[in-house]
């Protein structure tokens, strides 16, 4: 079975070209059978209804006023010749009056002779007398078609006309249709291959697009995909475009992917180096410390640096937790899911702030119609606060009002300072960015308004900066209830 299989997978033409060609040469053929068919049986019934005409039309002279056929006899010489009959008109007598006939033949010197039939064709004639025309196979001279009349009781006059004309017209008919036929195939075949290649010549163009992107490097590394299907392929009213426009679509979404992907791994890499860097700093401040309380015997040198290792060993600590923190957001570990008071919230982080910065001016707005209470993470949500607050005091000059406002959706930090550099807006959420040196007026590892990000995401909210001199907003948006899809 499966070596009969392959036999005919190997018979089986492969290409579209070949086989929409061989489609449509078999249904050429097909059509022209029929065609063929339908015209010989119509033109075979013409010519018999001709013919039919033509037979009682004889048999109307031969039996009319006039000599014509005898009365009652045996005598064979004494019937006349049947007036204006033509050559291969068959004449008999049957019955009571006798059996005679004979069908006259080209006696080859310009005139007809009778051929006179045998006992066998006359009884078959008498069998087949009717006054409708019929067909019957006379011995010796082939298919006739014959109809009777009556002359006297019992006795039938028969006359009849070959069918070798209508055979031939409709055997020659036959064959011409075959040429035609054969050479309409032919013809089909070829016009047939010559337009479905036209046909199809957008889609080996669209293939050729297909492969000239399979061959690009896409491993690694920065990737532009500039293949694109020509847009007179892509007309979405014909099939080659749709196939052209999806085609187009497709590497369109493949090359953002690839993007992504590249952008993706340069933060990675940027991750790594600035993680490696924000450690590297504490790491050498504790090695130095350690080294120089080695080489100095001494009670105050040995103090000043266990204190500047403790302040390093925090630093690189609190650095180390919010790597880990991001981790797990990342991951997608599931955070908190308890009733939080926003209002309650937004009052302790703005208290805390006072204390922190009371050079600068803390405000706090409060909805009118009451607290707002969502559910999540009340630690990492206060953390998400502390964090804008921070970030606030830290990149505002003195006297800077900063405010808080709890809306029914979530919150807004907003402040009346510098504002954010033009250059930093779109990147300020990224992880370890930071402003310029000006800004620095406090040390940070560039944490903090990622987490921000990651946290309020893990709730299911969204984060919105709008940063201009003298108006910064940061607004937080978050659910109300529970996050979709949880317990």
């Amino acid at each position: 079975m499966s070596r009969l299989r392959g036999r005919w997978d190997r018979l089986v033409p492969r290409t579209l070209t070949t086989r929409l060609v061989i489609t449509a040469v078999a249904l050429v053929a097909v059509v022209s059978v029929l065609v063929a068919g339908a015209t010989a049986v119509a033109m075979r019934g013409y010519l018999t209804g001709r013919l039919d005409a033509e037979v009682v039309d004889a048999l109307n002279r031969a039996t009319g006023p006039g000599p014509g056929f005898p009365g009652p006899r045996t005598d064979i010489d004494a019937i006349p010749d049947v007036r204006g009959q033509q050559v291969g008109t068959l004449t008999a007598v049957v019955g009571s009056c006798g059996d005679i006939g004979f069908v006259l033949v080209d006696s080859g010197e310009g005139q007809a002779s009778r051929d006179f039939l045998d006992d066998d064709a006359l009884a078959l004639l008498g069998d087949a007398a009717d006054s409708d025309v019929r067909e019957v196979e006379v011995p010796g001279h082939g298919s006739y078609r014959v109809r009777s009349a009556t002359l006297t009781e019992g006795c039938d006059a028969i006359v009849g006309l070959p069918l070798t004309n209508v055979d031939a017209a409709v055997t020659s008919l036959v064959r011409w249709e075959l040429t035609l036929g054969l050479l309409g195939v032919l013809v089909a075949g070829a016009a047939g291959t010559v337009v479905v290649r036209r046909q199809l010549r957008p889609l080996n163009e669209v293939a050729g697009t297909a492969h000239a992107v399979a061959e690009l490097p896409l491993a690694s590394g920065e990737i532009a995909i500039t293949e694109r299907v020509p847009e007179r392929l892509t007309d979405p009213r014909t099939e080659a475009g749709q196939v052209g426009a999806a085609l187009n679509a497709l590497l369109d979404h493949v090359e953002d992917s690839l993007e992504a992907r590249h952008r993706s791994e340069q933060q990675v890499r940027q991750f790594v180096a600035d993680a490696s860097h924000e450690l590297r700093t504490p790491l050498t401040t504790i090695a130095g410390y350690t080294e120089l309380a080695r080489r100095r015997d001494d009670p105050e040198t040995s103090r000043t640096a266990l204190a500047k290792v403790e302040e390093e060993s925090a630093r690189m600590t609190a650095l180390v937790e919010d790597l880990l923190l991001l981790a797990r957001l990342d991951a997608g570990r599931p955070l908190l899911r308890e009733p939080v008071d926003l209002t309650r919230l937004a009052v302790e982080a703005v208290t805390d702030a006072r204390v922190l910065a009371p050079d600068h001016r803390w405000r706090v707005e409060l909805p009118e119609d009451g607290p707002v209470e969502i559910v999540g993470d009340q630690l990492r949500l206060h953390q998400v606060l502390t964090n804008l607050l921070t970030n606030a005091r830290k990149y505002t000059p003195a006297g800077t009002t900063v405010t808080v406002a709890v809306t029914p959706q979530g919150f807004e930090v907003r402040d009346d300072g510098p504002g954010f550099p033009p250059d930093l807006v779109a990147t300020a959420f990224e992880r370890f960015t930071r402003g310029d040196a000006a800004r620095h007026r406090e040390g940070g590892a560039g944490l903090g308004l990622s987490l921000v990000k990651a946290i309020v995401s893990a709730h299911g909210g969204t984060v919105e900066l709008r940063s201009e001199p003298g108006d910064t907003r940061i607004a937080v948006t978050l659910p109300r209830g529970p996050r979709p899809g949880t317990d």
